[in-house]
């Protein structure tokens, strides 16, 4: 028998066929006792590794039953294979000869001992080749026991890739493994072997530039991270690069093939490795500025366009102002420089005016040295093509800094100029292309969060030692500032004024905070926020700034069929936009994707049109330059206006089969929705603030954002109370009902008050009123108020028959049924329940409504799991799990995952319900919903209990009953007491067991459930076993069995273990005829025992019988 660690833990039989290991424990079992490595495990340890402090009453016995599980597994492939797992005085050990792990440290050992290089490569790919995922123990990560080993073995791993490449190298591979090098030092940066490696391969490649940039980088990797320089063969090998020591000069293949003996392992110094290419004697120039600090975040980026360069000839560099174009640029020209005999040449055209275009020609010809020899009576001749004249026999590499004030005639001189002159290169820098034939465009991107915050911190740390960088604080810093690195090198130097936290709370008024903070030494238009933008903004024609600024209401960008309602000027009569500035709604799109080029508007592929949207700082300066145009509260309320047409629009699409579509279109624009109400509140537009409240109400119940719902509700009754309302004093019409409606709806979700105008917005009839009454009823159900629902279903008649044609209508009937399934379900009705539920699923799915679907799947799953039919509830519950995840239906899809957990526990897979249903408490966390997290709760402690394991079950169980009877949801509230129950009776504290069944038994007759009254009866049962009247305790058990029955839902077999084990208990003690003749006595009065409260035991009638307060 083989087993694998070097990926995921696995097991073969001698002849290669998988060997299941089944359950989640024992999995773990056996991959602690491979970790061992054949070496003995404590008992102690291993309950520790599989248990933590969730240890089972009887951890020994438990462990003992674990090993026998992994023993009859192993045995199952092989019979022999049992003996494999020995247990001695130490404790538990697997004595196994083949694991892969082993045989990888032979291949490994094998090949270092080999002198030839070809062997010895070859013996180390076959030693990696045994690796069958990224990591060693895969499937284990994060288990304590499990990463220390697994991190071993990685560093072994690690050591060996090294010798490969090192082996490949000396047969003269260079080329051909660059890639692999510069993969595997991006991944292992602090590694100095295989920079080493890296570097000698670039060399040999002819790659003599970044062979340079890579010491220097590995230098400064050093240096920051661990305060350390380099080692002695770093330091020698960089020594060597400069001198172009003869020893580096590469072999070819054939003679490394002879030569790969002696002395071309590992360690064999610069002769094993890379060389250089013949280079031209001259000392390559460059008038390069040298950075003050390093370039953080860019490294990809950086070799990217060094490739690009090597084969394009012009590369401009576009993007935002303070995006860093520039450092870029700079960092990707000196690694050129060696490629370029004829020097990299830096040209800097912000100086030169507008005005004076004609001066690009001049300041390129000065760099480069080149005299204007041409006559004033010499032909015209085109831009550039005299410069390309000079240069024709050159091969210089051009950089062109700040383009974009100066774009059109600096495209005319890079075209003639590259016309006329075939070895120059150019790479630009500027806010827009400059839309020369062959120019390729790359766009500069911010930084990432984590390359953004690394930036922020050292130059902070830099400009305030030792002062305290909260790593929230710097999170919001970068992420208010857009990832910009000149505003994050701004923000660093008001560190040691503000400190971290307070420059974060002060970023909302950013201009301010950075004007203060300029960087002396940087040009004027740099040394500010502000100034970046300004620059750009001077740029602009008057029809750019006016969609520029009008398009920062806006929070989270735009469709273009919105830009062209809100940005547009519609010019009626008095319109008061200034001459010269007008924009029609045809000239929006055109005027946008003039914005885009100048790196001031980011168009995203989102969607079948894209999205326009702004940075965030971009964002906050057309705003003020919107206020200061007095166009602010005109563009504001055409934002409402546009954003009521666009939710009403999508609204119309969530009944109806392109749901998701709908949905997704309302996800991007609950941003614009958020800015509206906001606006419409600070305008006293009600009416407009009513009809998007109306329309976006099922879309926040659908995505379960039900504080996003309250607070827009609220909003619109602000509009409606503010200083100022426009659109009359009490809501009139549906759109007004609809909105009273959705605020009781969600105030009631949130467990507030209903306001106190709700009932008169759900009086009437006609399809509104009833749709209004019944989404009350919803709320209720949602929140745990299962009275209050019923009593309002029950007041919204039927006003659409069955068979109304309209989809609305077919769908508002559907809903009702499934509702009132949910209600006969609780209820204990299962035929009517199960008539609803069929009813319902037949229009959804003919309406094709994703979450009707679910709705209905929910429910007829349950009727499946009360009836035993597992394996059609689990199909059911994967089928509405599809939809919802599908549809982003988050509540349905926590849901759907505590569903299939209750499958999984039912049928005694215990690991498996449990991350079912850890999944479900975590989808229920992340998105808010509160009754998602107590349903995964109350089942995982129903598995514990199951699993043996007392403890945890009563850990989870305390406090969700306090939180049933917090709350008055009577239906938890009784199974909780009852799982309480029978872990007291499990841990032999019998009257604390008749207390709590006796309560639950109480609740469950004022409930009325008889499904639940007979669980409570099942405790009791085991109580009087336990108190040694074992004839009474049939009795109780034959009355359950009937009552249940009388339900329609008698004990499936997977959930009768309680009744079985008491069953066992009484046939124990009074033998199976006395055990059968007081099953058929109880059987017989069964609706005594179980309604009469005098009948089933003094204990009830010792507890009390508290009545739900919600009214049942």
């Amino acid at each position: 028998m083989r087993f694998g660690v070097l990926g995921p833990v696995t097991v073969w039989s001698a002849d290669g066929r998988p060997v299941p290991i089944p359950e989640l424990k024992v999995r773990t079992l056996l991959a602690l006792l491979l970790a061992e490595e054949g070496r003995p495990v404590g008992v102690g340890r291993l309950a520790e590794a599989l248990w933590g402090a969730r240890q089972p009453g009887n951890p020994v016995n438990t462990l003992q039953t674990k090993v026998s599980s992994l023993r009859r597994a192993l045995a199952a492939a092989e019979p022999e294979a049992r003996h494999l797992v020995t247990f001695g005085p130490p404790g538990y050990a697997l004595r196994a000869d083949d694991v892969d792990v082993y045989r990888f440290r032979e291949l490994a050992a094998r090949a270092r001992g080999e002198d030839d290089a070809r062997r010895r490569a070859d013996g180390y790919r076959a030693a990696l080749d045994l690796w069958r995922g990224h990591s060693a123990y895969a499937d284990f990560g994060g288990e304590a026991f499990a990463d220390p080993v697994a991190a071993r073995l990685e560093e072994e791993r690690l050591s060996v890739t090294e010798e490969l490449v090192a082996a490949r190298l000396a047969l003269g591979e260079a080329p051909r493994i660059v890639g692999d090098t510069s993969a595997l030092v991006a991944a292992h940066p602090l590694r100095e072997r295989l920079w080493a490696v890296h570097v000698r391969a670039l060399y040999q490649a002819g790659r003599q530039g970044e062979a340079l940039a890579a010491l220097t980088e590995v230098r400064r990797r050093l240096a920051d991270e661990l305060g350390v320089d380099p080692g002695p063969e770093l330091a020698e090998l960089h020594g060597a690069v400069l001198r172009q020591d003869p020893s580096l000069t590469p072999r070819t293949a054939a003679e490394a093939e002879a030569g790969a003996g002696a002395g071309a392992g590992a360690g064999a110094g610069a002769a094993a490795g890379a060389g250089a290419v013949a280079c031209d004697e001259r000392r390559s120039a460059t008038n390069l500025p040298a950075p003050l600090t390093p370039l953080v975040g860019r490294t990809a980026l950086v070799a990217d366009l060094v490739g690009r360069l090597r084969s394009a000839r012009l590369v401009t560099l576009t993007g935002p102002g303070g995006v860093g174009k520039t450092r870029l640029a700079v960092e990707v020209a000196a690694r050129l420089v060696s490629d370029h005999a004829d020097g990299v040449w830096m040209a800097e055209l912000a100086g030169v005016p507008a005005e004076a275009a004609g001066e690009v020609e001049g300041v390129v010809a000065r760099v480069l040295g080149i005299r204007d020899d041409r006559g004033p009576v010499a032909r015209p001749s085109a831009p550039g093509a005299w410069l390309g004249r000079s240069l024709a026999d050159r091969s210089p590499l051009l950089l062109l800094d700040n383009c974009e004030h100066v774009v059109d005639e600096t495209a005319d001189v890079v075209a003639g100029m590259l016309a006329a002159a075939p070895g120059v290169r150019v790479v630009a820098t500027s806010r827009e292309p400059l839309g020369v034939a062959g120019e390729l465009v790359c766009p500069v991107p911010a930084l990432s969060e984590e390359s953004a915050a690394e930036l922020f911190t050292a130059r902070a740390a830099a400009a305030a030692p030792g002062a305290e960088l909260d790593p929230a604080a710097v999170t919001a810093v970068c992420r208010r500032l857009d990832g910009l690195p000149l505003a994050l090198e701004l923000a660093a130097t008001r560190v040691r004024a503000l400190g971290a936290r307070e420059l974060a709370t002060r970023l909302a008024d950013r201009f301010a905070v950075l004007d203060g903070g300029a960087l002396r030494g940087t040009p004027p238009r740099q040394r500010t926020l502000r100034a970046v933008i300004d620059w750009s903004w001077e740029l602009l024609t008057p029809a750019e700034r006016a969609v520029l600024r009008r398009l920062a209401v806006f929070p989270d960008g735009c469709v273009p069929a919105a830009a062209e309602q809100v940005c547009a000027d519609p010019a009626p009569p008095g319109d008061p936009t200034p001459p010269g500035e007008a924009v029609t709604p045809p000239d929006v799109v055109g005027v946008l994707a003039r914005l885009v080029d100048r790196s001031l508007v980011v168009r995203v592929d989102d969607g079948p049109t894209g999205r326009f949207r702004l940075l965030e700082s971009v964002a906050e300066y057309a705003l003020e330059r919107l206020a200061a145009a007095g166009e602010r509260d005109r563009a504001e309320s055409r934002l409402v206006r546009w954003a009521v047409r666009s939710a009403e629009g999508a609204a119309a699409g969530l009944l109806r089969a392109d749901q998701r579509r709908r949905l997704v279109d309302l996800d991007a624009e609950s941003g614009t929705a958020r800015a509206a109400l906001e606006a419409a509140r600070r305008h006293g537009l009600a009416e407009e603030a009513d009809r998007l409240v109306a329309a976006l109400g099922w879309y926040w119940f659908l995505r379960g954002r039900f504080q996003e719902g309250r607070r827009a509700t609220l909003l619109a009754e602000e509009a409606r109370t503010g200083p100022a309302p426009r659109s009359g004093e009490a809501p009139v019409g549906d759109e007004g009902a609809d909105a009273v409606t959705w605020r009781g709806f969600f105030a009631l979700l949130a467990g507030a008050p209903a306001p106190a105008d709700l009932d008169r917005s759900l009086t009437g009839h006609g399809p509104g009123a009833a749709r209004r009454r019944w989404l009350i009823a919803l709320a209720h159900w949602t929140a745990g108020d299962l009275p209050a629902s019923e009593r309002r279903l029950s007041a919204a008649p039927e006003d659409h028959p069955p068979g109304d044609p309209a989809p609305a209508h077919r769908w508002y009937h559907a809903a009702a049924r499934m509702l009132r399934g949910q209600h006969a379900l609780v209820r204990g009705d299962l035929r009517a329940a199960e008539r609803d539920g069929r009813a319902c699923a037949e229009v959804f799915a003919g309406l094709d409504d994703g979450w009707g679907r679910c709705q209905a799947d929910a429910l007829l799953a349950s009727l499946a799991e009360i009836n035993g039919d597992y394996a059609r509830a689990a199909q059911l519950s994967r089928s509405g799990l599809e939809t919802a995840r599908g549809l982003g239906l988050w509540p349905e899809v926590a849901d759907r995952l505590w569903a299939l957990g209750r499958v999984e526990m039912l049928g005694g897979r215990f690991d498996e319900a449990r991350s079912f249903l850890e999944r479900a408490r975590r989808v229920a966390v992340e998105h808010g919903y509160t009754s998602g997290v107590t349903h995964a709760e109350h089942a995982l402690a129903l598995c514990a209990r199951r699993a043996g394991e007392p403890a945890e079950a009563e850990e989870r169980l305390r406090p969700l009953l306090a939180g049933y009877r917090e709350i008055d949801f009577a239906p938890g509230e009784t199974l909780a007491l009852a799982e309480l129950g029978f872990v007291a009776a499990g841990l032999g504290r019998v009257d604390e067991a008749a207390e709590l069944h006796g309560r639950g038994l109480a609740l469950a007759r004022a409930l009325g459930d008889q499904r639940a009254v007979a669980l409570a009866v099942e405790g009791m049962a085991e109580v009087a076993v336990l108190r040694g009247d074992a004839a009474h305790a049939a009795e109780l058990l034959g009355a359950a069995a009937a009552g249940r029955e009388a339900a329609g839902a008698p004990l499936p077999e997977a959930e009768s273990q309680d009744v079985r084990r008491v069953a066992a208990a009484v046939r124990d003690r009074i033998g199976e005829p006395s055990l059968t003749a007081a099953l058929r006595r109880g059987r017989a009065h069964w609706r005594g025992i179980l309604w009469d409260a005098t009948r089933p035991g003094r204990q009830a009638a010792a507890t009390g019988t508290r009545r739900s307060s919600a009214g049942w």
